[in-house]
C-alpha cells in the first residue's frame, strides 16, 4: 500500500536517499580520519610527521560541514516527500470509506472509523519518517562499517558481526509477544476516540439524563485499558532494550580484551585500533536503538493492518460505472424485491410495487417495518437480495449512482445538515445556484419568512448539525435543500415527525404545490399527511399491501 502511495514521488524520494547514501558515506570516513589523526598525533611527538595535523582537523570540520548540508537538504526533501504522501495515504482512506455501502458504518462504530483517520495514520506517519526510510541507508552504513573492520582486523569483526544474528534472534523472541500487543493497544485506542466521539455527540441526551459521571468512567475505564496495555509493552520494551545493549556492550568488551593481545604482537597498531572503535561505535549507534525501531515498527504494523482491512472493504459500484440516466419522468416499479439486514429477519418479502410518474403514494406501518429500507434500495444505498427496481423501464442496478441519486430529493426524518450557512446547506445538492433560485426553494418550503428573522439571512451559522435551529425549522430547510435540485421523484421520509399540528397543517400546505408534476414517495405515520397521498399501502412484517 505504502509503495503504491510512494510511486508518484520516486524521484524525490530518490533524490533523498542518494543524499541520506551520501551522508551515510561521509560518516564512514570520520573513523578513517580519527584513526589518521591519531597516527599523525604520534608521529607528531616522534618528530616524524609527514603531515601537518591542522590540515586533518580542517578536514574533519569541512566534512562535517559537508554531513550537516547533505542531512538538512535530505530532512527538507524527504520531510516534504512523506508529508505529501501521507496526505496522499489520509485522502485515499477517506475517499474510500465515504465510497463504502452504508452497511460498513451500520455495523462499525463511527468514531472507530474515524480513529484510522486520526491514530493510526499518525502512527504510520511516524513510521515512515522516523524509521522506514532510514533503513537503506543504516543497512549501507552498518554493511560499510563492518566491511572496513574486517579490513583492519578481521578477528575483531568478525565478533562484531556475531552481534547481528544475536540482535535478531533477541528481536524474534520479544517480537512474538510484542505484535499482538500492538495490534491490541491500536485497537483500544480506536475504541477510546470512539466512546469520545459518541459522547460529544450525544453531549445533551448526557445531560439530560444526568449520566456525565457514568459515562466519564465508561471513559476513564477504556483509558485504563489502554494505559495497562501499554504498560505490558512497555515492559517488554524495557527488557528488550537492556538486552539489546548488553550484546553490543559484550561485543565491543570482547573486541577490546582480543585488542590488547593484537597490539601486543603488534597485529594492531593504536591508529587502527582508534579506528576499529570508532567504526565500531558507528555499528553500536544504531543498535543501541534497535528495541525503539522494533517497538515503531509493531504499532506500525498494528495501524496498517486496520488500515488494509477497511481498504479491503468493497466500496459501491463507481459514481459512474453503469451507463448514464436520462432524464427522469418518475414511474417507478419494485419486482419481487426482497431484503434483509444482516443476521435479520426479511425486511421487505417478495415486494411488487408500481407507482405512475407524477403520483404520490403513502406507505404507512409500524416502526422497524422496513418503510425507510423501501426509500434506500430506490436510491442503491442498499442492494436488494432478490428481484429488481426499475425507473421508466431501466433496471437501476445497470445505471450509474451518480445519475440516479442526482435525480431523487429526499427530506429525512432525522435531517443531517452541516456547521455552514443556512444558504450552503439549502444549496448543497446543487452546485453553484443563484440567490434567487435559493430563495425560491426556500420559499417553497415555507422557510424564507424565518431564515430572514436569523441575525444574518441566510448568511447565518447553523450550528453542528444544526443546534442553533428547532427541529421544525431544520425540517424546512431539509425540503427546501430537497426543492432546489427539482427532483422528478421526491422521498418525504417521517418529513413531518418534528412538527407540532399547527406547523405540520402549514408544512403540508407548502407541499401541496411542490409535489405536482414529481413522483413522490410519502413515508408517514401521521394521518394529516395522508390526505396528500393519491394511494395509501401499509407495510407490516416485511409484507406490503394495499391501504386505501
Amino acid at each position: 500500500m505504502l509503495l503504491t502511495l510512494a510511486a508518484p514521488y520516486r524521484l524525490a524520494l530518490a533524490v533523498g536517499l542518494i543524499l541520506m547514501l551520501c551522508e551515510s558515506a561521509a560518516l564512514l570516513v570520520m573513523p578513517w580520519l580519527g584513526g589518521r589523526l591519531a597516527e599523525t598525533f604520534l608521529e607528531e611527538r616522534a618528530g616524524s610527521s609527514t603531515i601537518n595535523i591542522q590540515v586533518l582537523f580542517l578536514g574533519a570540520l569541512a566534512l562535517f560541514a559537508v554531513q550537516a548540508v547533505l542531512k538538512f537538504s535530505n530532512i527538507y526533501l524527504l520531510g516534504g516527500t512523506t508529508t505529501r504522501i501521507l496526505a496522499d495515504l489520509k485522502i485515499r482512506i477517506y475517499d474510500h470509506l465515504q465510497a463504502l455501502p452504508l452497511a460498513f458504518s451500520h455495523r462499525r462504530r463511527h468514531g472507530d472509523t474515524l480513529a484510522l483517520l486520526t491514530h493510526d495514520v499518525y502512527v504510520v506517519s511516524d513510521y515512515i519518517s522516523g524509521t522506514a526510510l532510514a533503513a537503506l541507508p543504516l543497512f549501507f552504513t552498518v554493511s560499510g562499517a563492518l566491511a572496513l573492520m574486517f579490513r583492519i582486523d578481521s578477528l575483531l569483526a568478525m565478533f562484531a558481526a556475531i552481534t547481528i544474528p544475536l540482535l535478531y534472534l533477541l528481536l524474534k523472541v520479544f517480537g512474538r509477544r510484542m505484535r499482538p500487543l500492538a495490534r491490541q493497544l491500536q485497537e483500544e485506542h480506536a475504541i477510546a476516540i470512539a466512546i469520545a466521539e459518541e459522547n460529544l455527540s450525544l453531549l445533551p441526551a448526557i445531560k439530560t439524563f444526568t449520566r456525565e459521571q457514568q459515562e466519564s468512567q465508561r471513559y476513564r475505564n477504556q483509558i485504563e485499558r489502554v494505559v495497562s496495555l501499554s504498560a505490558k509493552e512497555r515492559a517488554i520494551h524495557a527488557a528488550l532494550g537492556p538486552g539489546v545493549q548488553l550484546v553490543t556492550a559484550a561485543a565491543v568488551v570482547v573486541m577490546l580484551w582480543l585488542a590488547q593481545g593484537q597490539i601486543g604482537d603488534e597485529a594492531l597498531t593504536v591508529p587502527q585500533l582508534v579506528s576499529f572503535l570508532l567504526y565500531a561505535q558507528v555499528i553500536a549507534r544504531p543498535m543501541a536503538g534497535l528495541a525503539d525501531v522494533y517497538g515503531r515498527t509493531q504499532h506500525a504494523r498494528g495501524a496498517l493492518s486496520r488500515l488494509a482491512s477497511a481498504l479491503a472493504e468493497e466500496p459501491e459500484p463507481s459514481w459512474h460505472a453503469g451507463k448514464r440516466m436520462g432524464k427522469i419522468n418518475g414511474n417507478i416499479e419494485f419486482r419481487s424485491v426482497t431484503f434483509a439486514y444482516p443476521g435479520r429477519e426479511p425486511a421487505l418479502k417478495c415486494l411488487d410495487l408500481s407507482i405512475a410518474a407524477g403520483e404520490t403514494i403513502a406507505i404507512i406501518g409500524p416502526n422497524g417495518a422496513g418503510k425507510s429500507t423501501v426509500a434506500h434500495l430506490l436510491m442503491r444505498l442498499h442492494e436488494p437480495a432478490k428481484g429488481s427496481i426499475f425507473i421508466d423501464g431501466v433496471d437501476i442496478a445497470t445505471v450509474s449512482l451518480h445519475s440516479l441519486r442526482s435525480q431523487i430529493g429526499v427530506v429525512p426524518q432525522h435531517v443531517l445538515l452541516f456547521n455552514a450557512s443556512v444558504r450552503d446547506n439549502i444549496a448543497y445538492g446543487r452546485p453553484e445556484p443563484t440567490q434567487d433560485d435559493v430563495e425560491t426553494a426556500a420559499r417553497s418550503a415555507r422557510a424564507h419568512d424565518f431564515i430572514m428573522q436569523l441575525p444574518q439571512g441566510y448568511q447565518t451559522p447553523i450550528g453542528d448539525r444544526g443546534v442553533r435551529l428547532s427541529g421544525g425549522q431544520q425540517q424546512r430547510l431539509a425540503l427546501a435543500r430537497a426543492l432546489l435540485k427539482d427532483p422528478p421523484i421526491l422521498i418525504l421520509d417521517e418529513a413531518t415527525a418534528m412538527f407540532d399540528p399547527e406547523g405540520e397543517r402549514e408544512f403540508l400546505q407548502g407541499c401541496v404545490d411542490v409535489l405536482r408534476q414529481r413522483t413522490v414517495l410519502l413515508i408517514t405515520h401521521r394521518p394529516a399527511s395522508l390526505a396528500l397521498a393519491d394511494r395509501v399501502f401499509k407495510l407490516d412484517n416485511g409484507i406490503m399491501t394495499s391501504a386505501d
